[in-house]
């Protein structure tokens, strides 16, 4: 495929993830970093770094949460750490959902906890998805020019 037209596909892709609402204009400004610093590869390693610690993450909140006896300031404090972890690449609904997942900590609401962290997995899922595909698209791009 052609470097104009994978450059069409990514373009219509990042519309789509701004306007769907799972990443903000962070992301645009760690975008623009790349741009202006001239870093290759950039965005695709804090991508990735992004993507590796939130699986870390939502596996341990899955962790304890099957525990017998919950313990809501760990679950909060790693809630904490992927709210912030969301909120520095831009993913806005990841982040979004953290915030009413700490809600549901500070309550010691488990049963809320579990749903929170199910929409937190879908949509981290998703927007995981969605970086994979960016960058194989920026790969492709670059190994054709």
């Amino acid at each position: 495929m052609a470097a104009a037209a994978l450059r069409e596909q990514l373009n219509a892709l990042l519309s789509s993830m701004f306007a769907s609402g799972l990443v903000d204009e962070q992301f645009q400004q760690l975008q623009m970093l790349q741009d202006d610093g001239g870093t290759p590869g950039f965005v695709a390693e804090v991508v990735t770094l992004f993507c590796d610690d939130a699986d870390r993450i939502i596996s341990e909140l899955t962790a304890l949460l099957e525990q017998p006896v919950v313990d809501f300031d760990k679950v909060d404090a790693y809630v904490h750490q992927l709210k912030g972890s969301s909120a520095s690449v831009g993913a806005q609904k990841v982040k979004f959902t953290c915030t009413q997942f700490r809600q549901l900590c500070q309550d010691k609401n488990r049963d809320g906890c579990i749903v929170a962290l199910a929409v937190v997995r879908n949509e981290f899922n998703d927007l995981r998805t969605k970086f994979q595909t960016m960058l194989q698209l920026e790969q492709q791009i670059q190994a054709q020019q």
